[in-house]
């Protein structure tokens, strides 16, 4: 114990040490700087390909590109588009039908993996295959 305290006295020695001036005013009421926050987007480097949906009566949209659905569905009343992905809702008195575009190779075009619907009135989820039914031109 006696070594370890003869090793720390240096260090606390030289904290403890008067400054070699007199500080200038500006640096007296300097505050030390904030810490900096780094954030990160997701890496964008390697592809990862998405998991598609596959539900009976979904065969019609599953794998469609932005085109053959609105083909199918009329123009849609929302695009979204982040990156690569898109979604795009399609709206009916009977339900909201939002489906999922992803591509499914490197730098390839967006088709559709992924549908979720729900009633118009009220959110509440419905039958997927029912939804695209009751919109299909």
């Amino acid at each position: 114990m006696r070594i370890s305290v003869l090793l720390v006295l240096p260090l606390l020695a030289a904290c403890a040490a008067a400054p070699s001036g007199p500080a200038a005013p500006a640096q007296q009421l300097r505050a030390a700087p904030p810490p900096q926050v780094v954030v990160t987007a997701p890496s964008s480097g390697g592809f990862i390909a998405p998991r598609v949906m596959n539900l009976p009566g979904l065969e019609g949209v599953i794998g469609k590109n932005e085109t053959a659905l609105a083909n199918l569905f009329g123009p849609p009343r929302l695009t979204v588009k982040e990156g690569d992905a898109r979604k795009l809702q399609f709206v009916g008195p009977a339900c909201v039908l939002d489906i999922y575009l992803y591509p499914l190779q490197p730098r390839a075009e967006p088709s559709a993996t992924y549908v979720d619907a729900r009633r118009a009135s009220d959110g509440l989820d419905v039958d997927r295959a029912a939804c695209v039914k009751a919109l299909r031109r």
